[in-house]
Formats: C-alpha cells, structure tokens, sequence
C-alpha cells in the first residue's frame, strides 16, 4: 500500500507541552486537507496518511509540505515486516544505474535480523538485479530507507521531501497584520504564521483615490498567503477621510509619518477586539523614509501591544526571494497603487523628532477620525 509518512520539526523540543503542539499540527494537517479522502493515523514521531486517491498524490503532498510544523514528508510503500515483502519493495523502488545504499532503521526490535545485516542482504538483492549499480556508503547518489516500526509493518522509501519546517499555525497566539499590496507585508505574514501565530489581516483603502483593482489585489494576496495560514479574514477599512485631514492640515513632509501613526491606531484596536496580542508590519529598517529608526519610533510611541517587524534586518533581494518562493510576487508587482502613494510627498522627512510629530499631529481630531474609520470597516473572509 502508498502511503504519504509526514515529520514533524521542532514539536520534538517541547517536552510536557508537546502534545498541545501535536494536536494542532494534526488539526492543520487536516485543515489543509479538506476535501481530500483519506485516513490519518499517528506512528510515534510521525504521522501517516492511507487510502487516498492516488491519482491526487502530487497535490497532497504539495498541501502538506506548505503546513507549518511539518519538517518533511516521504511517499512510501507499508509492506509486512517480513524479508520477502521487504526485499520486494526495495527493488520497486531501485534505481539501475549510478550509486546508491540501503540504510534500515529498525524502531522493532523484535525483528529478527539486525539492521546493518539486513541493509547488506537487501542492497545484495539489489545487486543481483541491477548489476550496473555500485555501493557508495559514503555519498550515494540514491538511498533506499527501510523503517521497520513496531505495528508489524514497514515503510520503504527512496526520498524525503522537505517542507516548510516552522511551529503549527495556532501555537504562538494570534496578531493582526498591515496587508497592503506591495511586496513586503504578505511575506511578514508568512513568517509570522511560520512561528505559529493565528493572523488577521488589516488593509487600508482610500477610494476613490485608489481603485477597486487595488483592493482586489491584496484581496488575491490574502487567498495566496491563506495557502499557509490555512484561514484568513481581511479588514477593510476606509483611510480617506483620514488622508484627507492630513493632506489638508499637516505639513506634506510629515505626512507619511502621521499616516503611519494612524494605521497603526486602527490596527491595534482591531486586534484587540479581535483578541490579539500583537501588530505586524513588513518593515524593513532604512528600505523607504517612513523605516528608519526615528520614524519607527514614532509610529511605536502610538502602540500600546507588541509591534512585530519579521523583516526588520532584511534587503529588497531577500524579501523579493521569499515572495517568489510562496507565489505572491507576481501578485505584489501588478500596476494598482495603494493608499501608501496617495498625495505622496516629494521629500519626505526622514528623522522625524517626536515632540514635533505630536505638535503637527495636535491639530486633527485624532479620536474622531479613528472611531470614523472604525466604523467603515468591511470585514471578508478568505474563502
């Protein structure tokens, strides 16, 4: 029988709290899974799936490898622990030419013959068929694993497949992050959800100024980065009339940075209605003049919760590259601007001094235009 053998990463560390962590792996396995038949069962440090489709084996494994918490995954035959069925689907599996090994791992002691023994008798059988292979115990080109586990049955398989390693999604507590539709924040939020955080996410629109197209672009960017997060909900909230009161009445310089402070206002409110314990943003120090120290710093002094920034000691190249590898930057790099370009100024400041920040800002009626927009938010749920 096919089957689909799933390693768990650092669950192993956890000692007492190490079945919380489990169980919600498995519930994230099986999230990610749904609509797929199959059975699921635990083998020690390892999870199997049975009785699935086949035919759907590459998409299943493409689901569970893109889960948080899982270290690797090997597709399988589970055969009778016996030398014959063993040494059977060992030369299935075989490759004819170039070098290989056999390694054995015999978790059943109860088997009669010792791994080393039997790692040589199969790679003998081995031999005998395929007469161009040679024995490289050192570094073969090809291995086949031979895992004898307790139950009776034995797992042989040829390769393991890594996966994205990190802490099961709904282990490290929940946040909201700052979803625009550039490159940077949906890769802070994989990261974030890569240690384990439930993540909701807060967009701000400035229609008419910013086109419904733009809107529907992070909402593309949420269902891609939900791949990982395995459940996504979008907030939604009008910044006109904030940018508005700003363009009107701030100096243009400042603006980026009272804006900033705004955003991050809303956001912490909506995480903690929301039951949240932190705000992430896709920072990255010094990349754009609302990231340096000075102007970070005035946008934390509004917040009151922690202020995560995954990218903070990142570059561009970095960022772009992991954009790549989870499948948002071609997304991110489509031509609809959000609000963070609307009345952009032309030299922005880039060391704002706090004291100064909070004069310009005492003129806007800060609480009125937050509870405002508080009040436009439209909250959609990834599907």
């Amino acid at each position: 029988m096919q089957v689909l053998i799933i390693r768990y990463s650092e669950i192993h560390l956890k000692g007492n709290n190490r079945e919380f962590f489990e169980n919600a792996l498995i519930t994230n396995i099986k999230t990610a899974l749904k609509g797929y038949t199959f059975d699921f069962s635990r083998s020690n440090a390892r999870y199997v799936i049975r009785n699935f489709d086949t035919m759907l084996l590459d998409d299943i494994v493409d689901v569970v490898t893109n889960v948080f918490g899982v270290h690797s995954v090997s597709v399988a035959e589970e055969v009778e622990s016996n030398y014959q069925a063993i040494s059977q689907a060992a030369l299935a599996i075989a490759p004819t030419t170039g070098t290989f090994k056999v390694n054995t791992n015999r978790a059943d002691k109860r088997f009669p013959i010792p791994s080393m023994k039997l790692s040589a008798d199969v790679g003998g059988d081995i031999l005998e068929q395929h007469p161009d292979l040679k024995v490289d115990l050192m570094n073969p080109q090809h291995v086949v694993n031979i895992d004898i586990r307790e139950n009776g049955k034995t797992f042989v398989y040829s390769k393991v497949i890594k996966a994205v390693n990190g802490m099961p999604v709904g282990t490290g507590g929940k946040a909201v992050a700052m979803l625009s539709g550039g490159i940077d924040s949906p890769v802070a939020v994989y990261m974030m959800a890569k240690r384990g955080m439930t993540i909701r996410c807060v967009h701000f629109h400035s229609f008419p100024y910013t086109s419904m197209q733009a809107k529907q672009k992070v909402l593309d960017l949420a269902k891609l980065v939900k791949k990982y997060t395995l459940r996504m909900t979008v907030d939604v909230v009008s910044f006109t009339e904030i940018q508005t009161a700003i363009h009107e009445q701030c100096p243009e310089d400042y603006m980026i940075t009272i804006m900033r402070r705004f955003m991050m206002r809303i956001a912490e409110k909506i995480a903690k209605n929301y039951g949240g314990g932190a705000v992430i943003t896709g920072e990255s120090l010094g990349q754009v003049a609302s990231q340096t120290l000075e102007s970070i710093t005035s946008t934390n002094s509004v917040a009151t919760l922690p202020v995560f920034r995954p990218l903070i000691g990142f570059d561009k190249d970095q960022i772009i590259e992991i954009a790549q590898q989870i499948g948002t930057f071609e997304t991110s790099i489509l031509p609809y601007e959000d609000c963070c370009t609307i009345f952009l100024p032309k030299k922005p400041v880039t060391k704002p001094r706090l004291s100064a920040v909070e004069k310009i800002e005492s003129v806007l009626d800060v609480e009125t235009l937050v509870n405002n927009a508080m009040q436009t938010i439209e909250t959609i749920v990834i599907e």
